[in-house]
């Protein structure tokens, strides 16, 4: 992702949109489903998005002392967007979350390199393109288990209950 002709305000702005509204996805499907493993893993999603956002919001803060965050309704940085309603499977849902993942993996990578090298900002962004690649394998095995499982709407209530 080449991320050269804009400017460092429109890629945070961009990155705290994109954790925000990742959350607020993680925490929807949270409580949209009955399995409590499931539910376990959107929240911890969630909760890390949370923490990204707080970092960006940091950096955002110190590069632009006195000026308000306010996140556009639009980003200037093109990323895909999920869509889907309450007859959207939830196995699609999570199709398209893990392809946004991937992009948010690619888009702190290049996000990284407008960053002194070697700083702690850089490497942390570095370190967040790689939490990016693990949120999509904790949503590409969920996603597995679900296409498995959707066709005949199963649901065992007891299946994570210990003996």
């Amino acid at each position: 992702m080449n991320l050269e002709h804009y400017d460092i305000e429109d890629l945070l702005l961009t990155a705290i949109k994109s954790e925000v509204e990742s959350k607020e996805l993680y925490q929807k499907l949270s409580k949209s489903t009955e399995n409590g493993l499931l539910q376990d893993k959107l929240d911890f999603l969630a909760n890390e998005e949370e923490k990204h956002r707080n970092y960006i919001e940091e950096i955002f803060m110190n590069h632009f002392p006195g000026k308000e965050i306010s996140l556009p309704k639009e980003t200037a940085v093109p990323l895909p967007k999920i869509k889907y309603n309450e007859d959207t499977p939830l196995s699609n849902v999570l199709g398209q979350a893990m392809q946004a993942e991937i992009s948010a993996s690619n888009f702190y990578k290049s996000l990284s390199n407008r960053f002194e090298k070697g700083s702690k900002i850089q490497n942390t962004l570095q370190y967040f393109a790689d939490m990016e690649v693990g949120h999509f394998k904790i949503l590409e095995t969920e996603k597995e288990s679900m296409e498995r499982f959707e066709e005949g709407d199963v649901y065992w209530p007891m299946v994570h209950a210990g003996p």
